[in-house]
């Protein structure tokens, strides 16, 4: 039961940090005008900031727990299998995302009542397309792990 508890708290926590994403990327396409966009994300930024952190966390310590209990270090180290490829990747790209998360909370609790240099502009942008990028290739290797596993 704890397994299954832990699994359902990892695709909760998955989703709701995807769909934060989304949402923010939706909403850099749809609002054209920069002075509207700059407002509401200096009024959601922090929130959302917050938000995401949390279930970051939860990613990280439910899948700690899951990565332990099915073995998943024995199956990338003595098999050259597709699963074993597929974790692979998708470990890659948590520690990525982990690593740009970290450098983009940094910039944007430095500089959210300040005005933003050119180069955290660049960096803070830079790092959340990333982020966005990354989390549709950990989505990808998830089911890819998924369905092998079916």
């Amino acid at each position: 039961m704890f397994i299954q508890i832990t699994l359902y708290i990892h695709i909760l926590a998955a989703t709701a940090w995807i769909g934060g994403a989304l949402l923010l990327f939706a909403l850099g396409i749809v609002m054209r005008d920069k002075e509207a966009q700059k407002q509401v994300y200096h009024h959601i930024g922090p929130i959302y900031g917050y938000f995401e952190t949390v279930w970051l966390v939860l990613l990280w310590i439910t899948g700690i727990i899951l990565f332990y209990h099915y073995n998943i270090w024995d199956i990338m180290t003595q098999t050259d299998s597709q699963l074993a490829y597929a974790i692979d990747h998708k470990l890659r790209y948590v520690a990525l995302i982990t690593i740009l998360t970290i450098i983009h909370m940094y910039i944007a609790l430095k500089t959210h009542t300040k005005e933003r240099t050119k180069l955290q502009h660049i960096i803070s942008r830079a790092s959340s397309l990333i982020i966005f990028f990354a989390n549709l290739g950990i989505l990808w290797f998830a089911v890819v792990v998924r369905n092998i596993l079916a």
